[in-house]
């Protein structure tokens, strides 16, 4: 345990022996370094250091989720939980939703219905880890870096369909200005595609590929159809949204380091992405109708949405 965390650290003791373990708290070592300070640390009881505890006391924390406050009281389970959440950036409602009259003991209940499957998802996550044989001359990423990386791959393939989707309606309107302009950007998500591809083998990939190609087809085809300046409309808000994505995983890069030649491929990627806002937005014009100013809101709040399952799924 870090000795000289401040007062209201919580300490996550986890089981890193477990992969599904290691893929929760990989995600939310990435929430609590956005953070910025030591309101979570964490303390893998898997290893040496769980070792140092007497075989009873490991034996229930392998068992069950826990953290421990800093006055050294203990919470398990969904309590451990919430606790956790109310330190996360994007979490906290969920936390205080957990903390709604009688909620507690509907996730406490949940929490160990999910034990009794944990066994057997995880020897399902087991096998289908041993199966990625050709992983072995793939990039080595940290658990963060695959789950954003997932995302970027998902994002750059509903991307590649967004324009497909203009293309088909631009084709059926004969529109060749609107035709010209998914051409060009399509080519370059592209190359988007192909640069993510390299470093995130198949077996890594998200297995929602399809819907997202089909959210994206939607995506282009639906603003397509109301005219050009819908498209561009929905082209910025889109584009808005992937610069700030991948300014997050470029500051994470940044502050923490990772394998060589990924951040300059981030670095590409959006100084394109930005090229297409930029453009976009100029075509859009300043004024948009409510309709519009409510789609591109849409867009922009299915995009994050997007992101946060690709990540996991």
């Amino acid at each position: 345990m870090n000795t000289s965390a401040p007062p209201d650290t919580l300490t996550v003791l986890y089981d890193g022996a477990c992969p599904l373990c290691r893929r929760e708290i990989s995600h939310v070592k990435g929430l609590a370094d956005r953070r910025g300070d030591n309101a979570l640390c964490f303390v893998d009881v898997s290893n040496e250091a769980g070792k140092t505890r007497s075989a009873v006391e490991r034996e229930a924390l392998l068992a069950r989720f826990h953290v421990e406050r800093s006055d050294g009281s203990r919470l398990d389970g969904a309590a451990a939980f919430v606790a956790m959440w109310e330190r996360l950036p994007g979490w906290r409602w969920l936390a205080r939703f957990a903390q709604l009259p009688g909620m507690l003991t509907v996730f406490e209940f949940a929490y160990r219905g999910f034990l009794h499957l944990r066994p057997y998802m995880q020897g399902a996550v087991r096998h289908w880890e041993a199966a990625r044989g050709d992983d072995a001359r793939a990039p080595q990423l940290s658990l963060h870096l695959e789950r954003e990386l997932r995302s970027d791959h998902a994002g750059e393939t509903g991307a590649v369909w967004i324009y497909r989707g203009i293309t088909t309606v631009a084709s059926w309107r004969k529109d060749e200005a609107l035709l010209a302009f998914a051409r060009r950007h399509r080519s370059t998500e592209e190359e988007h595609l192909r640069l993510v591809e390299a470093w995130l083998p198949a077996a890594r990939r998200s297995f929602l590929l399809g819907p997202w190609r089909l959210a994206g087809w939607l995506t282009g085809a639906l603003p397509a159809l109301f005219g050009s300046k819908a498209v561009y409309g929905t082209i910025a808000a889109v584009e808005t949204f992937v610069d700030t994505h991948y300014q997050q995983q470029i500051e994470h890069l940044e502050r923490h380091g990772g394998p060589d030649g990924l951040l300059p491929m981030l670095l590409r990627c959006q100084t394109d992405e930005r090229h297409h806002r930029d453009e976009s937005a100029a075509l859009a014009g300043p004024n948009s109708s409510f309709l519009l100013r409510a789609w591109c809101a849409l867009v922009g709040a299915g995009s994050a949405a997007a992101v946060v399952v690709a990540r996991r799924i």
